[in-house]
């Protein structure tokens, strides 16, 4: 099959916004790029072009499990309680629900506008725990669901050892997470192998947070491979018991002991003070901020405004997948700093910079950055071709241009059109190619879980 050549009535450029663009694409990457070009015979059409963002965390089971846990129980509700709910879920899951629930979560991701996703993959062993004679079974089901929608995957397969800070012993609901240091490497080894046909998977590692690992296991881990993330300080009870073990709260444990630059993806972060936030932006690391989880959770909200003033990186994820939609994410974390600070355009960084635009560029950064992709803040020659277009005559588009639409695309609820990953359109219309199948095996994987 040819290589598709691409044409956009305006497109972000990595130097900035231009008219009647022509992409030709070679091999799943940009190969030029021609401005006030007319469109020739053969070629794809779009309005508005836009790289794809990355989503830098993910659980894609946990997509299964939207909706289920918004019910008041006898006593305050919390993270911990929403955890328990999920051990529960979990337990019960084959490989083949496994890979039905990551299909529909990374259709859902591409229709968004999501192009690559970092799935922090902790779902590795049998119901029982034993490990699955591939140890790469889960991962491998993760591989296919990507390879089936044409997602861009970093999977970063998760260490879990232990149930609490100290190195306290696991508990029966952490089972299927956990692993010794030799399994673990086995582990990622296999994974590697699984994703081989992929061609342009990444493999991190990902210590699943400081209360599953010691410091020994987090050395011995952090050294397999880059890009390394971690759950950190995402809730207050974390911080308390951290500080109770050790002295220390988690991101200053971390920074003490690790070079945590920027091959480092600190997931949360919610609860850090000056001194770590400031170190986390001038290390170069990346704070994956997850709003729409964050505040389904009642975890918190992140410094973003002073972070961000610092020079700090951030990307945006999806992490439990209560509600998929790239241009949520980043409107609730304007709008969490919004509501702390009570101010408007928090985050757009000088006056007259537009914010959603602002985010934007940002997100692309900081996640390709996160997820072992370096991206441009447009399209560029030798990138991926992994482009979002929207439709420039839509009304939230309407007598809009440069960085006001993307403005419009996340303060307004500007639709997508069309989106393509390595040059491929994967989304027409608002709507993936493959929706029907695997939203069907979908439906018919919750009928029979939700059942039980």
């Amino acid at each position: 099959m040819a290589d598709p050549t691409l044409w956009f009535e305006h497109a972000l450029l990595a130097d900035g916004w231009a008219t009647r663009v022509r992409v030709e694409t070679s091999a799943g990457f940009v190969a030029a790029i021609q401005v006030d070009a007319e469109p020739k015979a053969g070629d794809e059409r779009g309005g508005i072009a836009v790289p794809g963002l990355p989503n830098l965390h993910s659980h894609a089971f946990q997509r299964a499990m939207a909706g289920l846990t918004e019910v008041g129980g006898p006593q305050g509700d919390s993270f911990w309680t929403w955890r328990e709910v999920m051990y529960r879920f979990v337990a019960q899951l084959s490989p083949d629900d496994v890979q039905a629930i990551a299909a529909q979560a990374f259709l859902e991701m591409l229709e968004s506008g999501f192009t690559r996703v970092g799935e922090f993959h902790y779902l590795h062993h049998d119901s029982d725990g034993r490990p699955y004679a591939d140890p790469a079974e889960m991962a491998g089901r993760i591989a296919a669901a990507a390879e089936e929608t044409g997602i861009g995957l970093t999977l970063l397969p998760v260490f879990y050892a232990h149930s609490a800070f100290g190195g306290a012993a696991p508990t029966e609901g952490q089972r299927r997470f956990v692993s010794d240091l030799g399994g673990y490497v086995r582990l990622h080894e296999a994974t590697r192998a699984a994703l081989a046909g992929l061609p342009d998977a990444v493999v991190g590692v990902a210590p699943h947070s400081l209360r599953a690992v010691t410091e020994d296991e987090l050395r011995l881990v952090a050294d397999l491979a880059q890009p390394i993330h971690i759950h950190i300080a995402e809730q207050v009870r974390e911080v308390d018991d951290c500080l109770a073990w050790s002295g220390a709260r988690p991101v200053e444990w971390l920074q003490d002991r690790f070079a945590v630059d920027d091959r480092w993806c600190l997931v949360h972060a919610t609860h850090v003070t000056e001194r770590e936030r400031r170190r986390i932006a001038t290390r170069g690391a990346v704070a994956g901020l997850c709003p729409v989880t964050e505040a389904n959770l009642g975890d918190g909200v992140f410094p973003a405004a002073r972070y961000l003033a610092e020079g700090g990186a951030f990307g945006v994820g999806s992490d439990s997948n209560v509600r998929i939609d790239a241009a949520e994410e980043l409107r609730l974390l304007e709008y969490g700093q919004r509501l702390t600070r009570r101010a408007r355009n928090v985050l757009a960084g000088e006056q007259g910079a537009a914010t959603g635009a602002t985010l934007y560029r940002k997100a692309l950064a900081g996640g390709g950055q996160a997820l072992g992709v370096p991206q441009a803040a447009g399209l560029a020659v030798g990138a991926a071709a992994d482009l979002v277009s929207l439709p420039v005559d839509h009304e939230a588009y309407a007598a809009r241009s440069g960085d006001a639409w993307l403005d419009s695309r996340v303060f307004a609820g500007g639709p997508l059109e069309h989106v393509w990953r390595r040059g491929r359109r994967v989304v027409a219309d608002g709507r993936h190619v493959a929706r029907g199948p695997v939203s069907a095996r979908y439906g018919q994987t919750l009928a029979r879980l939700l059942r039980r």
